[in-house]
């Protein structure tokens, strides 16, 4: 079995309210690419709303308008295998419709030890972190990427402190 996996997460500004005309190309896809993820070789998991098979109700900041993907996969080979390809990459392709360009990094990836499911406030950690201070072991986009460690786990970034 191994010893890391790893997790990740991208958020993006919808450009109008999930129930608008203008996501409803975004929205009629989401059952079909999460199943597609879901089937993928290296998949390991997602997650998703209360009563619902997405997360497009799962806030990560105060914006209303940032969604939230966030999951765990075997290895960075995987999940590129999966976001550039088939449905996925049709609907990649097709982001400029529904989201507006993110002005900070909007993907961050981690290693996490086999078995631990991330949560948001984890994800967003690891989001400021790599806009904070550029790729690290820590955290690190699919263009600076870092091997899973070797034995111990990566130590996260410091909790946010409330208010922060």
């Amino acid at each position: 079995m191994d010893a890391f996996h790893l997790a990740q997460v991208n958020v993006a500004r919808l450009v109008a309210p999930l129930d608008s005309p203008r996501l409803t190309g975004f929205v009629s896809r989401l059952d079909e690419v999460n199943a597609l993820a879901e089937a993928a070789p290296g998949f390991v998991w997602r997650l998703t709303d209360e009563g619902s098979n997405n997360a497009t109700a799962v806030p990560i900041d105060d914006d209303g308008m940032i969604i939230v993907n966030l999951s765990v996969w075997v290895s960075i080979e995987a999940l590129r295998a999966f976001a550039y390809s088939g449905a996925h990459l049709e609907v990649y392709k097709q982001r400029r419709e529904w989201f507006s360009l993110m002005k900070e990094a909007s993907m961050v990836m981690w290693w996490v030890p086999a078995g631990h499911v991330p949560t948001v406030a984890e994800a967003r950690d690891r989001l400021a972190h790599l806009r904070a201070h550029g790729p690290t072991a820590v955290a690190f986009p699919f263009g600076a990427p870092f091997p899973p460690p070797p034995g111990q786990p990566v130590a996260g970034p410091p909790a946010a402190q409330p208010g922060a």
